[in-house]
């Protein structure tokens, strides 16, 4: 199963607002928890257990610069950016012992504005997916930010975006030493590419945790009936606490945001997703206008062609996504896009799969050919409500140009 955030609630138990949030730095078990994370680690000579303190260090810098990638260096510089995240729901003044609170991860991405990042479902109630709209989604009543030199400080929430699974949150900089980070472009993230998770795994503040980017373009759980596409996946230790905080490449910079795990119980098993940094950069950018994000839409449910799929039904085109349903009264069904035949005559098994037949076939988004099973989706999403498109389609073996005015994603 996904389990998203690794953030947890319990009742609170200490008195007063200060004190409740500072207790509840590191919360209870969640059976409905997510993030990534890591442990912190130690390094011990393996030659001698009386190996000097130079030694000791020796040792630490071979295994830290492994390929180039100096963790060390990395943590240091960036460690002051990422922050521990108190989310308390319910009034702690007027009913204490009914006040919950869960924790997570975030950083500052911009030290003038006091603007930090973090995951939606860490500043809000929406801690599994499924949830279709931000009116189901409720906004922390309080917030509490600490930095690594121990500053504790309140914060309001600028935005959240549920598809995404970003928020994006502010504290006065007033007095305080803030110190930001930078995304990168996670287009040019490789497989085995080495990479940092920094955070508060299990409450433990400031932790680090290495690894590599096991894989890219991933499709996994938001927090809504959309998936997101293009995550990282690392192998990064990832354990309750970490949602929200920084996936780091080699360079320093941002290249995702952690979100979730993949576990059959709920703990850390190596395969860790984060949301990619230009999807999150992009929400960033929406959110800072009006709170809200908004993502394209065209209306389709549909079936990644492959070649021999695509031999067996005598398409003329190795990849692609076979359209399976077309929503009634969306922007495809405008265009004129077609599903798949009614009847029994629209079904088949093909290597052990049902697939529906009979629909268009969608080759390529404004000339760019759809090859990875998550493409539709994922170049769908990099335009605007709005929008026209041009589809290349195959239609009972013809090419055809479509052209589709995007609509928005529906909320419900």
């Amino acid at each position: 199963m996904s389990v998203l955030d690794p953030f947890k609630r319990r009742p609170a138990v200490a008195a007063g607002a200060a004190a409740l949030a500072l207790a509840l730095g590191a919360c209870g078990d969640d059976d409905s928890v997510t993030s990534t994370s890591g442990s912190e680690t130690s390094t011990e000579s393996t030659e001698s257990t009386t190996s000097t303190a130079t030694e000791r260090d020796r040792t630490v810098a071979i295994q830290t610069q492994i390929g180039g990638f100096d963790a060390a260096e990395v943590y240091a510089d960036a460690a002051p950016s990422v922050v521990t995240i108190t989310s308390i729901f319910g009034d702690p003044d007027e009913a204490l012992l009914n006040a919950q609170a869960g924790q997570g991860s975030g950083f500052v991405i911009d030290a003038e504005a006091g603007e930090i990042v973090t995951n939606a479902h860490v500043v809000t109630d929406a801690g599994e997916s499924g949830v279709a709209t931000n009116q189901d989604i409720n906004e922390a009543d309080q917030l509490f930010v600490e930095f690594g030199d121990r500053n504790q400080v309140p914060a309001e929430i600028v935005g959240f975006d549920p598809n995404a699974d970003i928020a994006l949150i502010t504290v006065d900089p007033e007095g305080l030493d803030l110190q930001e980070i930078e995304f990168a472009n996670s287009d040019e993230v490789a497989v085995g590419s080495p990479v940092a998770a920094i955070g508060s795994p299990f409450g433990q503040e400031q932790s680090l945790s290495t690894g590599i980017v096991s894989a890219t373009d991933r499709s996994i759980d938001s927090l809504t009936q959309f998936k997101v596409d293009g995550a990282i996946q690392t192998d990064a230790s990832i354990n309750p606490g970490n949602s929200g905080g920084p996936l780091i490449g080699a360079d320093g910079t941002v290249v995702g945001v952690n979100q979730q795990i993949n576990t059959t119980s709920g703990g850390n098993e190596g395969v860790g997703f984060a949301i990619p940094s230009n999807l999150a950069l992009r929400s960033v950018d929406d959110l800072r206008d009006d709170g809200t994000a908004e993502y394209a839409y065209i209306g389709v449910k549909s079936q990644a062609l492959y070649p021999q799929l695509a031999e067996e039904l005598g398409v003329d085109a190795p990849t692609g996504s076979l359209i399976s349903v077309v929503v009634e009264g969306g922007p495809a069904d405008e265009a004129g896009l077609q599903g798949r035949d009614e009847g029994e005559e629209g079904n088949l098994e093909f290597q052990a799969r049902p697939v529906k037949i009979g629909g268009d076939v969608i080759v390529a988004v404004e000339g760019e050919e759809l090859v990875s099973e998550n493409d539709l989706s994922r170049l769908i999403s990099q335009y605007r409500p709005g929008e026209t498109i041009t589809l290349q389609i195959i239609r009972d073996g013809e090419e055809q140009d479509i052209e589709v005015e995007l609509g928005a994603r529906p909320t419900g």
